[in-house]
């Protein structure tokens, strides 16, 4: 195998990476959003077509998150600080 085979299979193999998470992505961002993320899923435009590329090139990993369902907790410094004072 040549170089300009295996570049040309790697070139098709990324495409297809790409378009799968397009597809996938606006779906989400119609419809699924809401399954794990409210505020997200009442986002504008604006929001989604900047979350999309993200989401397209992360594809694989948000399809595990959504497929638990589950809703996603940030916990962060600030959270934690603010429960020691509660």
């Amino acid at each position: 195998m040549n170089a300009t085979v295996l570049a040309t299979w790697l070139v098709r193999a990324a495409a297809v990476y790409v378009a799968v998470g397009t597809v996938f992505s606006a779906f989400l961002l119609v419809r699924g959003l809401r399954r794990f993320d409210e505020a997200a899923a009442q986002g504008g435009l604006g929001f989604k077509l900047l979350v999309l590329p993200g989401m397209v090139a992360l594809w694989p990993l948000v399809l595990v998150i959504w497929r638990r369902g589950q809703a996603v907790q940030e916990r962060n410094a600030h959270d934690r600080a603010a429960e020691v004072t509660r």
